[in-house]
């Protein structure tokens, strides 16, 4: 598969540390307060609520949340309040708020894990943390310590964890979003902001004879310049229609296309293994250079240990077209093909429709390719305590 280019696009390549800088606003009274987890407040919740039993439609609905939620306001004179630990409940926003009005949001999806050596996990919390700080960057919503958030999304699992997530081999999805909750109408940089970190059940996504991708002929998710690398929710709603689509026509997802090149399946980063025209076999994935695709913590986390433990694949971050990729096929040099995300995990490919035409993805176990199968397992058994390693953080429960 021979590389292709998109245009270049100069962008601030420092967002991270414009985001920091932008916690050490001051006004002439001194520096503004910064997010600060030692301040957490406490409240739980005297009516708790049932856990749902496995099976149970609630959970494939992901609408139940757990007892408590994680809440702090910030806004333009006083800084970041004392965060809160409180019963999981409604929000109280004004019709003129800016999130209703100019999707100033953005948002995380991490998962708390119950190990099978019964101890609870979260799975590379500081890679969504940082992410999240970029995001709110990117629309304009306040800067805050990453290491802060950890702590408060650290805080809830340690709370809720222990009566929410009593079976080993099971997790808990988290959410921490921000929104843009000044009332006011106007396009600018909303003066106040709410975070909150809110824990759903969740079904697991799972596609036993693989995922199968429309790829889109008209629709663009992400361009050059744009904020496709942002977890901003402005970049999901408006797929939905092309989502419906696809699976109107029997597939799962939609494999983003811009003018050719393949970016994203769904909302989940894309990845294939080929063999050249000179017999090496390469991983090869979108670049994060051109800031189209979001930089996933599972395919951050695939890369690393492809490189560590599978000598044999070469991993070449380029674009490539959905031309390159339906010539590799119908010669035979496509290997396997899988999207991977929080949501998804590790989901194999199975089949790819492009211009009216299925192409179909070799899956050598059956379920998956090889190098998908070994790649899912090592993230499950960091992810749930059978290999210690540093991405997992142990959480230390107290429950409610």
């Amino acid at each position: 598969m021979a590389p292709s280019a998109i245009p270049d696009v100069v962008q601030s390549e420092d967002l991270l540390a414009a985001a920091v800088t932008k916690t050490m606003a001051t006004t002439e009274f001194g520096p503004l307060p910064h997010l600060d987890a030692s301040l957490l407040k406490v409240t739980k919740t005297t009516a708790p609520m049932n856990v749902p039993a496995a099976g149970d439609p609630i959970i494939k609905a992901a609408s139940q949340c757990t007892d408590h939620m994680i809440i702090a306001v910030w806004n333009s004179t006083t800084g970041w309040g004392a965060p809160e630990l409180k019963p999981y409940g409604n929000l109280s926003l004004a019709p003129t708020a800016s999130v209703l009005h100019y999707a100033t949001e953005c948002f995380e999806g991490l998962k708390m894990y119950r190990g099978f050596d019964g101890k609870l996990r979260l799975f590379r919390p500081d890679c969504n943390c940082q992410r999240m700080l970029t995001s709110a960057t990117r629309i304009c919503l306040p800067g805050f310590d990453p290491k802060e958030l950890e702590k408060l999304i650290a805080a809830l699992a340690s709370v809720d964890g222990p009566k929410w997530l009593p079976e080993p081999g099971s997790f808990l999805y988290l959410r921490p979003t921000m929104i843009g909750s000044a009332a006011a109408l106007g396009v600018a940089a909303p003066k106040e902001c709410t975070l909150f970190v809110i824990s759903t059940l969740m079904p697991t996504l799972d596609s036993p004879k693989g995922m199968k991708l429309l790829a889109s002929q008209e629709g663009v998710r992400a361009w050059p310049g744009g904020f496709g690398f942002a977890k901003v929710g402005a970049n999901y709603g408006p797929t939905l229609m092309a989502n419906s689509e696809a699976r109107s026509r029997g597939y799962d997802q939609v494999l983003w296309l811009l003018d050719g090149v393949v970016t994203e399946a769904g909302a989940s980063n894309f990845l294939v293994v080929v063999e050249t025209k000179e017999g090496k076999k390469q991983l090869i994935t979108a670049p994060l250079k051109d800031k189209i695709i979001l930089d996933g913590v599972t395919r951050r986390s695939v890369l690393q240990l492809v490189r560590e433990r599978l000598p044999e694949l070469e991993i070449v971050e380029r674009t490539f077209t959905m031309d390159e990729l339906a010539e590799a096929a119908q010669e035979g040099r496509v290997i396997e093909a899988f999207a991977c995300g929080t949501a998804y995990f590790v989901a194999p490919v199975s089949q790819i429709n492009y211009r009216e035409k299925d192409i179909d993805i070799p899956m050598s176990n059956g379920d998956s390719g090889e190098y998908a199968g070994k790649i899912k397992q090592w993230l499950v058994d960091i992810m749930y305590g059978n290999e210690e390693h540093e991405w997992a953080v142990v959480i230390d429960e107290v429950g409610a």
